[in-house]
């Protein structure tokens, strides 16, 4: 039997830390998207998060492409996804195609911490949507030189990811078994002892 979309959800959940943002612990990304649309004014918060992200030099790097279901934009994002991201993806009722510019406005010289700050962006994005209910899912397959002649970016940007965008659905509702074993497997995270070090392979001491 499927687990619904609310098991699922608390399955998701990371451990409670104390001190640590609920938004964080909860931010997870489904593949699984319901019929229901985002409001204009929260999908302007979500961005607005978005904007206020850090970048060097202040450059703000990032770009958005916003689309929502039905547009010629959205249809756009879609057809450049691979197919596998094509069969749910498509389900979602908004999706952001994240942009950096490569090269800084004040000189022209090449940005090397562009796509960098394009994610930190994305980052805080994701952790507005889950304060509002909302969830993303960020995805890196989709044909990038497409999706440039698509919209028509200049070549000294260059395409991050696209953020698919809406309220978490029923895992039932995605097309196999594959994307329904996926959506229902426990998220896993490698110990902090291994990420966090004060010397190549030897761990940090924060406690």
């Amino acid at each position: 039997m499927t687990l619904s979309a609310k098991e699922v959800n608390e399955l998701k959940h990371a451990p409670a830390v104390e001190g640590v943002l609920p938004e964080v612990l909860n931010r997870w990304s489904p593949r699984s998207f319901a019929d229901r649309e985002v409001s204009p004014s929260d999908l302007a918060k979500i961005l607005e998060a978005a904007r206020w992200a850090p970048s060097s030099y202040n450059e703000q790097p990032w770009r958005f492409i916003v689309a929502t279901r039905g547009s010629e934009t959205y249809n756009k994002m879609v057809a450049a996804m691979v197919e596998f991201n094509r069969t749910w993806a498509s389900a979602a009722p908004v999706l952001i195609l994240g942009i950096a510019s490569t090269k800084f406005a004040q000189n022209g010289t090449q940005n090397y911490y562009a796509l960098y700050d394009l994610g930190a962006a994305a980052a805080l994005l994701s952790l507005q949507a889950n304060a509002l209910h909302l969830a993303t899912h960020q995805m890196a397959g989709f044909d990038k030189e497409a999706a440039r002649k698509a919209f028509d970016i200049p070549e000294d940007f260059t395409p991050g990811s696209i953020i698919a965008l809406g309220y978490q659905g029923e895992p039932s509702a995605l097309a196999n078994k594959q994307l329904v074993a996926m959506e229902t497997s426990p998220r896993e995270r490698k110990p902090l002892s291994e990420i966090a070090l004060s010397a190549w392979g030897v761990a940090a001491k924060l406690g």
